[in-house]
C-alpha cells in the first residue's frame, strides 16, 4: 500500500557514517528498489509498472540516457530508474488544497526532498503579483496570462525558454519552432551545464558533438577507460555492458577522485551468480586529482609517440589535420609537471601505458568529471587526441563514450533547442514552416541567469527541470529569478523553483513518461534519443494523475496558436492532434530522419548516422579530424585549501532527492556532509564528525558560505574533497565556467574550511 508523504522535514542535523561498500547493486539495490516503489506507487501498480520500463512497447525511463540492448529483461530498469519511475507514478497528488494551506514563503522554507516527496501537480496554478498563494487556473486563462507576458516585452529577445532533457522529441521540436517564430534563439538546455563542453570539443575535433560508439562496441573492445564518471549511481545499466565487455576479455581503467562502489565489483540482480558474488570491473583505479586529465592524457600521448609502432600512420595520413603542431606539443610534456598535476605515482602511469599499448580497440567513456572544469574544453580534446593516435575512431569497438545524464537532453539539442543553431538547420526550417528564423545567437543558462539579473529579460519559461537548484551561485540565480516579470514552468512535481518566482509566476502541470497520451487522433506516443544516438518510441500506459494534466506537446501547441495568432502558417492544432505531424516535418528539416514515422513505429527504433563511426568521415571546417594542441592546465591551489567537486547521492537523480541516504558511500540520515581524506583532515586540523562552513574562494572577493558540513574522513584524492549538490550549488560564482562552453565549473572549486557555529 502506498503511504502518504511527510508533513515535516526530516531532520538532518546528525548524519550517521560507516565505511564506504565495495560493490554495487544486489540484493540491497533490488530491495531498496522496490520498497521505494511500493512506497510511492503501492504493490499492483509497482508490479505492472515497473514491467513496462524500457521494454520495446512500453515507455523509456524517464532517468538516465543509456541504451537498451536488443535483448531485454523482463526487468529492464536499475534501481535509480525505479525511484524515477515510482516518484512519477506516485499516487500521491498535490492539489488546490495543498496550496491553500502552504504560501509561497512556506514553500521555500522546505528542502527539496520535502518538496518532491508531495506528489504529482494536478491544476494549472497561478501566483498573482503581490499574492501569498497560488490559486487555481484555467488553462485559458494560463496561456492568456503567458501570452499577455510575452506581448509585453520589447523585444521577443527579453523571453527565455529553457528546456529540461526529459521532453521528448516531438515536444523539443515544436517548442524550438514556437521560441524562434516568436522571434528568439533563447534557448538554453540543461546541456549547458553539463555535456556542453563535450559537444564543443566534438563538433571541433571529429565534427560531431555526440558519442561515436554502440554498446555493441564497448562489447567488442579490448580496454575501456572510465574516466570522471560514477555509473555505479547515475549510469547503473552501464554497469551490466561493463561486465559484458569483461566476460569478453575487456580491460578497464577507472580514473577518479574517488573510489566508486559500482566501479570497484558489480553484483548484477539478473543472474545468480551476479547477486552472489559479482564481477570485479576495475583493472587499475588511477586516483587522479580534480582537473588533472588533462595533463595525464597529454603525458600518454607523448609516450605513445615515443613508442615504436604504437600509432596509426596510415590513419593519421589519410583521416586527420594538426598532426605536427599537436606532436610537438605532446612531446613537451614533463613526467613531474604530471605527476604534481595528477597526484598519480609514475608506476601507475606506466601501468596505464601498458593496457594502452595491448589494446587493439580502445573505448573512452566520461561524464561531468572532465566537463566541468575551467579547461574541459581542451581536455576532451586530448582524449580525442589520444584516440586519434591509434585510429581508434570509426573502427569496431573503440570511439567517443560521453555518457549523457537525462533520458532526451541529447535528443532535445537534436532537435534544435541550441542557443547557438547551425545555420543550415535555421535554412532547413525556413525553408519548411515559412517564417525567417532569427541568427542572433541566443542566452545559454549562464547568459540568461545574467540577463535576468540585469534586467534584459524579463519573462522565463522552463520546458521541465528545476532551473534554481540546478544552476550555480544559488544566491545570485534567486534574485536574478525573482526579477522576472513572469516565471512559468511545465512540471509533473513540486521543486524549487515554484517557490523562488517572478512577480507573478505559473505552475503547468503536464503528463510523465508512464502515462498514456490521449489526443485528438487517438492515442500517441513520443520519441527519445538514447546516449549513442539511439532514437525510439516511449508509450506510457497509466491513467494520467489528473484530468487537468495536458501534454508538452499540447502545451506548446495551445500556447503557440494563443501567442502566435493567425499569423503564424504552422499547423499547431493538427500537430497538437497528432504526433505523427510533428515527425512527419522533423523529417524534412533535420538529416538522419527521414522516413521517421515508418522507422519508429512497432519496431526498437533506428540509430542516426553519425559519419566518424559509419565511415570515417569527419564534417569539421577541414574536412578531416582535428589534432589540437592547447596548453596543459590544471587547478592550482593556495596553501591550506581544498579543490571540491559537487556530486550526487545514491539516493538522488539530478536535482531530485529521493532519499537522504548515500548506501555505496556510507551515508545515512543525512546530506550536509564533506567528504575530506584523512590526510587533509590532520593537516588543517579536522576531525571526523566534526562540523564546518564551506567558503569558497573566487576573484570577485564575494564570500560564498555553504554552513553546517559533517566531516567525514573519506578515501578522496589529496587536495581534493566533494558534498552533494544542489547544497553546494551557492559556492559555484556564475562566472567560473568552463572557456570555450561557459558550463560552471562545479567540479573544481577552491574552498576553505571553517569551524561551523553549529560544531
Amino acid at each position: 500500500m502506498a503511504t502518504k508523504p511527510p508533513t515535516g522535514d526530516p531532520v538532518q542535523d546528525a548524519p550517521q557514517v560507516d565505511a564506504p561498500l565495495r560493490a554495487a547493486a544486489g540484493l540491497p539495490a533490488v530491495a531498496h528498489s522496490l520498497k521505494i516503489a511500493q512506497q510511492q506507487m503501492g504493490v499492483r501498480r509497482t508490479a505492472l509498472t515497473l514491467l513496462r520500463v524500457n521494454q520495446k512497447d512500453g515507455f523509456d525511463c524517464p532517468g538516465c540516457a543509456w541504451p537498451e540492448p536488443d535483448h531485454r529483461h523482463k526487468a529492464e530498469f536499475c534501481e535509480n530508474g525505479a525511484k524515477a519511475v515510482a516518484e512519477e507514478a506516485t499516487l500521491r497528488r498535490v492539489t488546490p488544497d495543498f496550496f491553500a494551506a502552504h504560501p509561497v514563503a512556506d514553500l521555500a522554507t522546505r528542502s527539496g526532498y520535502w518538496l518532491g516527496q508531495q506528489g504529482r501537480l494536478t491544476h494549472p496554478m497561478y501566483l498573482a503579483d503581490g499574492a501569498e498563494r497560488y490559486e487555481p487556473v484555467s488553462w485559458e486563462r494560463a496561456f492568456d496570462i503567458i501570452a499577455e507576458g510575452l506581448a509585453a516585452l520589447a523585444s521577443p529577445d527579453e523571453a527565455v525558454f529553457y528546456t529540461s532533457g526529459r521532453t521528448s522529441n516531438e515536444a523539443a521540436f515544436l517548442y524550438q519552432l514556437f521560441a524562434r517564430e516568436f522571434g528568439t534563439n533563447n534557448l538554453p538546455d540543461c546541456s549547458n551545464m553539463c555535456h556542453e563542453s563535450s559537444g564543443s570539443a566534438l563538433t571541433e575535433t571529429i565534427g560531431i558533438g555526440k558519442g561515436s560508439v554502440s554498446l555493441e562496441d564497448l562489447y567488442k573492445s579490448d580496454l575501456i577507460i572510465v574516466a570522471g564518471q560514477n555509473p555505479g549511481t547515475n549510469h547503473p545499466r552501464m554497469l551490466s555492458a561493463l561486465e559484458k565487455a569483461k566476460a569478453n576479455g575487456a580491460k578497464i581503467i577507472t580514473i577518479n577522485p574517488l573510489p566508486e562502489a559500482g566501479l570497484e565489483r558489480f553484483k548484477n540482480p539478473q543472474t545468480p551468480q551476479g547477486m552472489l558474488k559479482g564481477a570485479t570491473l576495475t583493472d587499475l583505479f588511477l586516483q587522479i586529482r580534480l582537473g588533472g586529465d588533462q595533463a595525464l592524457f597529454r603525458l600518454l600521448n607523448k609516450l605513445i609517440l615515443e613508442t615504436e609502432g604504437a600509432v596509426d600512420d596510415a590513419f593519421i595520413e589519410e583521416h586527420t589535420h594538426g598532426y605536427e603542431e599537436f606532436t610537438e606539443a605532446a612531446r613537451a610534456a614533463d613526467w613531474d609537471a604530471t605527476l604534481t598535476a595528477t597526484g598519480l605515482e609514475r608506476a601507475e602511469i606506466e601501468e596505464a601505458l601498458a593496457l594502452v599499448l595491448a589494446s587493439e580497440r580502445t573505448v573512452v567513456c566520461w561524464a561531468m568529471g572532465l566537463t566541468q572544469h575551467k579547461h574541459s574544453v581542451p581536455t576532451i580534446r586530448e582524449v580525442v587526441n589520444f584516440l586519434l593516435l591509434r585510429g581508434n575512431i570509426g573502427r569496431p569497438g573503440a570511439g567517443v563514450c560521453p555518457v549523457r545524464g537525462h533520458s532526451n537532453v541529447q535528443g532535445d539539442r537534436t532537435m534544435g533547442v541550441f542557443e547557438r543553431p547551425a545555420p543550415a538547420f535555421l535554412d532547413a526550417l525556413e525553408k519548411e514552416f515559412g517564417f525567417a528564423p532569427p541568427r542572433e545567437h541566443g542566452f545559454d543558462v549562464v547568459r540568461a541567469i545574467e540577463a535576468l539579473r540585469d534586467g534584459a529579460a524579463k519573462v522565463f519559461f522552463a520546458m521541465g527541470g528545476n532551473f534554481v537548484a540546478a544552476s550555480p551561485d544559488t544566491d545570485v540565480t534567486e534574485a536574478a529569478m525573482r526579477r522576472a516579470a513572469l516565471t512559468v514552468h511545465v512540471s509533473t512535481k513540486l521543486n524549487r523553483s515554484h517557490a523562488v518566482t517572478g512577480a507573478r509566476a505559473l505552475i503547468l502541470p503536464t503528463l510523465g513518461r508512464t502515462e498514456r497520451d490521449l489526443q485528438g487522433s487517438g492515442e500517441q506516443f513520443v520519441t527519445v534519443e538514447d546516449s549513442m544516438s539511439m532514437v525510439h518510441a516511449s508509450r506510457g500506459r497509466l491513467t494520467p494523475a489528473s484530468k487537468h494534466l495536458l501534454s508538452e506537446p499540447a502545451i506548446v501547441a495551445r500556447l503557440a496558436r494563443r501567442v502566435l495568432g493567425e499569423a503564424s502558417r504552422t499547423p499547431w492544432e493538427e500537430f497538437e492532434k497528432d504526433y505523427a505531424t510533428v515527425r512527419d516535418r522533423i523529417a524534412k528539416v533535420i538529416p538522419g530522419f527521414e522516413d521517421f514515422n515508418a522507422r519508429v513505429s512497432g519496431s526498437a527504433g533506428f540509430t542516426l548516422p553519425h559519419g566518424p563511426r559509419d565511415e570515417r568521415r569527419f564534417p569539421t571546417t577541414t574536412g578531416k579530424a582535428n589534432f589540437t594542441a592547447a596548453p596543459v592546465e590544471y587547478p592550482k591551489l593556495p596553501e591550506g585549501r581544498l579543490l571540491l567537486q559537487t556530486l550526487r547521492s545514491h539516493d538522488q537523480y539530478n536535482t531530485t532527492i529521493y532519499g537522504l541516504d548515500d548506501r555505496y558511500r556510507g551515508i545515512r540520515n543525512g546530506r550536509r556532509v564533506v567528504l575530506v581524506s584523512p590526510h587533509d583532515s590532520q593537516a588543517l586540523g579536522l576531525a571526523d564528525g566534526s562540523y564546518v562552513d564551506l567558503v569558497s574562494e573566487w576573484t570577485d572577493g564575494v564570500e560564498r558560505r555553504a554552513p553546517g558540513f559533517r566531516v567525514v574522513h573519506y578515501p578522496t584524492a589529496r587536495g581534493c574533497a566533494a558534498a552533494y549538490y544542489p547544497e553546494t550549488n551557492v559556492l559555484i560564482p556564475l562566472d567560473a565556467t568552463a572557456d570555450t562552453s561557459n558550463t560552471p565549473t562545479s567540479k573544481s572549486v577552491v574552498v576553505r574550511l571553517e569551524q561551523s557555529a553549529t560544531d
